[in-house]
């Protein structure tokens, strides 16, 4: 069986704004993630399609709030709350923000791809 915890997840990111601690489990991410400072990542989805994240999520948020807007609503999602997240969302978090989230690794990938290059590219003053 396949299994990891926060504890034991083999790669940590450190982004200062937030952490994120990651395995991948038979093809999916999971991303275990805790927010230090209120943060929209709208601005680092830009060039994906329609400027907004292609992958689809599932998790369960421990604390915060989550919001996930979509070019006909939006999703706020509570602490206490199991959730699925469907291509073409854009994601904001608050600060305290705590949970852990389940993604297809390959759809995800080309995701980050995407933010790093944005990330890149406002570092630069492009």
């Amino acid at each position: 069986m396949a299994k990891v915890s926060r504890q034991t997840t083999p790669e940590v990111v450190d982004m200062g704004v937030a952490e994120d601690r990651i395995a991948h489990l038979d093809g999916y991410t999971v991303n275990f993630t805790s927010i230090r400072e209120d943060g929209d990542l709208a601005p680092l989805l830009v060039g994906l399609p329609d400027d907004r994240c292609q992958c689809p999520h599932w998790g369960y948020l421990f604390s915060g709030r989550l919001t996930f807007t979509y070019v006909d609503r939006e999703d706020v999602i509570e602490p206490g709350e199991a959730f699925y997240i469907p291509p073409g969302h854009t994601p904001a978090a608050i600060a305290g923000s705590e949970f852990v989230m389940f993604s297809p690794k390959d759809e995800l990938a080309a995701t980050d791809a995407a933010m790093k290059r944005n990330v890149e590219r406002m570092q630069a003053g492009a």
